[in-house]
């Protein structure tokens, strides 16, 4: 039975804390159910990643896990007539690195339900530069369309700017005409990069934490909040009459300790993005836009690569907010 390396985390049983995830060489016996199995290319490490291989935070909840929530490959075997041998397919989400084994493996064995096909002009590197971060990016971008937010209603904000699905926000944002406002707490640093992305301003993280106010000055026309807590309700507060924020993060909290005020004062609507079980035909239609409307030149400028040996390094590189953009995994 053929080898390969897997990214392998473990709990021993009524242990507080996962043990320290570690390399270790498995075979196919010892993947999950499903009915296909993926020679894995390229994955990609998100935020939520980097939880569940520091174990930082409860991300996963089956044990033994191999954590990665995106994955690209080919398939190798099929018990369904959607795939077949030698199809370049793409996941995003599912529980997969959370509840079944995920991609950060030379293999992974998932049902077709959660595959969709790799667009033929996308490549497994293209795939993962877009991961589920701009893949719940373009579902944020979708989500302000269909609200009848368009470049003529005025600037669109995007918190969490500098990081994975903020990052491709600003850019999918720019290229269809708006006018993008960028925040980051990385000001001084990140000006250059965000403006380079596409932002017509950068703002500092500061000016929409502590206490949100009922209402607030009108700013924005919408948003992408990758945030939540109290940038959340300060965004919330500043919105234009009629205007929406897609809600997809939570990197500074589940809470949102705001007003009902902007919702029945302005007619702001608070529209929720859900990546991880987006039916798929949404998820399709999602990487049909992505393939038309992401700059190919900007993806590759927001990317960088890394082997899979650092992994479990950059792990808290990424917790530590020391990662700008979208870091590729050649799974190899």
């Amino acid at each position: 039975m053929e080898r390969f390396k897997a990214i392998w985390i473990t709990k021993e049983e009524d242990a507080k804390r996962q043990n320290p995830a570690e390399v270790r060489e498995i075979g196919l016996d010892d993947l999950m159910d499903g009915d296909v199995t993926v020679r894995v290319e390229q994955s990609t490490i998100n935020y939520k990643d980097g939880l569940a291989v520091t174990g930082k935070s409860p991300v996963v909840r089956r044990f033994p896990m191999i954590p990665g929530i995106d994955f690209t490959g080919e398939v190798v075997s099929s018990d369904v007539a959607e795939f077949e041998t030698g199809d370049k397919v793409l996941l995003n989400g599912f529980g997969v690195g959370e509840t079944h084994m995920g991609g950060f493996a030379g293999y992974a064995r998932v049902k077709s339900d959660w595959l969709i096909a790799r667009p033929s002009d996308l490549t497994g590197h293209e795939a993962m530069a877009i991961g589920t971060a701009g893949y719940t990016a373009m579902l944020c971008v979708i989500a302000l369309e269909r609200h009848g937010i368009t470049p003529d209603r005025g600037p669109v904000l995007v918190t969490g700017a500098v990081g994975g699905v903020g990052s491709v926000a600003v850019a999918l944002l720019a290229r269809l005409g708006y006018e993008v406002v960028a925040s980051t707490g990385r000001k001084e640093q990140e000006e250059a990069y965000l403006k380079e992305l596409g932002a017509s301003e950068v703002i500092e993280r500061s000016e929409l934490q502590g206490a949100a106010r009922p209402i607030a000055k009108e700013r924005w026309a919408g948003a992408v909040d990758t945030v939540g807590s109290e940038t959340l309700a300060n965004v919330l507060s500043m919105i234009r009459y009629g205007g929406a924020v897609a809600a997809c993060g939570l990197a500074g909290g589940m809470d949102l300790p705001g007003s009902v005020a902007p919702f029945i004062l302005r007619g702001v609507s608070l529209l929720g993005i859900d990546s991880v079980m987006a039916p798929k035909r949404l998820r399709i239609e999602a990487y049909e836009r992505l393939v038309r409307d992401l700059d190919r030149d900007r993806l590759t400028r927001l990317s960088s690569t890394i082997g899979f040996d650092e992994i479990i390094p950059m792990a808290d590189e990424i917790l530590a907010g020391r990662v700008r953009g979208r870091l590729i995994v050649d799974i190899g």
